[in-house]
């Protein structure tokens, strides 16, 4: 099977001790892409430096809601001179953060829009975080109809905002959370969604799939949260698995 982890953070403190055999390990487990989401300007370059000597990660470039209260008009020249290289693909990780709050709710608002505009000039899939701000993100996304592509990272909201983010040009991702034992309302939704719009991701270190819940997550990892999402859709996982490696390249717009 060929997996594509749409969503990592390998550039965390907790992968400093044993990043570089873990990266090497990849291929042999089958995860045959990853995506490196960037969450604040100074990661950057270390994400550009990364993907470009690894052939098999891709990486992104944006400023996460908790570091909103950073972002600066100059950052979004950082953002634009890091999608010029041939293996930065996305726009992100950014959007809405109302569970921590570690920006301002405006600020965060501000800085998500100003990252959306510039998606919309570069033709630029986004990659976005919605926690617990349904209302202002999808009120944010509308107003960038017919110019949006990209992904709903760690998707939690309902069936019908899920329609609409696929109406608007999105995918729909889910991590590690699907194999939780309350996930009953991601499976619902999981199970409906047209699987041409539906993507895997580990979020790793974090949200650790069942039964590793509780320890850091990597990429390999996300084999459970594609079986439990064939499990759902009454499928084997390898045909799951290849037509959401496909779904990848499409989300972000790589040709292969």
């Amino acid at each position: 099977m060929r997996i594509f982890d749409t969503h990592a953070h390998l550039l965390d403190e907790q992968f400093d001790a044993d990043r570089e055999s873990l990266i090497a390990a990849l291929p042999e487990a089958g995860i045959a892409h990853v995506m490196e989401a960037c969450c604040d300007e100074a990661g950057i370059d270390r994400v550009v430096e990364l993907v470009a000597r690894v052939p098999y990660l891709y990486g992104s470039a944006g400023v996460h809601p908790h570091s909103a209260d950073e972002f600066r008009p100059e950052t979004l020249e950082r953002i634009r001179e890091a999608l010029g290289h041939e293996r930065m693909k996305a726009i992100g990780e950014i959007g809405l953060d109302y569970h921590y709050d570690f920006s301002p709710r405006d600020v965060q608002r501000t800085c998500f829009d100003a990252q959306l505009a510039l998606a919309k000039e570069l033709h630029a899939p986004v990659i976005i975080h919605d926690r617990e701000a349904h209302g202002d993100t999808m009120d944010l996304l509308r107003q960038y109809r017919g110019n949006l592509s990209g992904v709903m990272h760690c998707f939690s909201a309902s069936y019908e905002i899920a329609r609409e983010c696929i109406d608007l040009g999105l995918y729909i991702a889910f991590g590690g959370a699907l194999t939780f034992k309350n996930a009953v309302h991601q499976w619902e939704i999981a199970g409906k969604l047209p699987l041409d719009r539906l993507l895997i991701e580990t979020d790793c270190p974090y949200m650790t799939p069942v039964p590793f819940r509780g320890t850091r997550n990597d990429p390999r990892r996300i084999t459970l949260t594609l079986q439990k999402l064939a499990e759902i859709r009454g499928m084997d996982p390898e045909p799951i698995s290849e037509a959401l490696f496909e779904n990848s390249f499409r989300a972000f717009g790589i040709e292969g």
